[in-house]
């Protein structure tokens, strides 16, 4: 009986870990331009809006001393999002979702940019971490990974025409 109690109380334990876990998602391109060409497309938190193909504006405000923007896409949804993080010197800055439609809760995300090996060449990784809401993980992760996609080669399309 008391191995039993053990096993049943080994499992309630992983699924609660499994339910608490959070999901990661990256997606990541290359594209042709330096550093400092891409860091100055992305290198504007509110700067989404000039290359990202679903956000039509970009609001930026601030909220105890934290940098706060709010991204309105062509279908009228919201995200509002606070900067974490900002990097210079690393091409980097992070963000959490204070507000979003997406099936996710405790949203973080980072934007990085990073020399590829070819040279003349940048790779720019977009990354998360985050808990499914309402859906299968699956389902959270394809809704993230699609945004990033879009923006991504995007991104890529403007370096080429730099």
């Amino acid at each position: 009986m008391k191995r039993l109690a053990f096993i049943g109380a080994l499992t309630i334990a992983a699924l609660v870990a499994g339910e608490a876990s959070a999901a990661k998602n990256s997606n990541r391109v290359e594209g042709v331009a330096t550093l400092d060409q891409a860091w100055a497309l992305i290198g504007d938190f509110c700067g989404i809006k000039n290359w990202h193909p679903a956000v039509t504006k970009c609001e930026e405000t601030e909220k105890d001393g934290a940098k706060i923007r709010t991204l309105t896409t062509k279908d009228g949804s919201t995200f509002v999002e606070k900067l974490v993080k900002w990097d210079d010197k690393d091409h980097s800055y992070t963000y959490e979702a204070l507000e979003s439609p997406l099936p996710v809760t405790n949203y973080v995300s980072t934007l990085k940019l990073e020399e590829d090996d070819e040279p003349g060449k940048v790779a720019i990784t977009w990354s998360s971490t985050f808990e499914p809401k309402g859906v299968p993980e699956r389902a959270a992760k394809k809704a993230v990974a699609d945004i990033y996609l879009a923006g991504l080669l995007a991104l890529k399309a403007k370096m080429k025409g730099k």
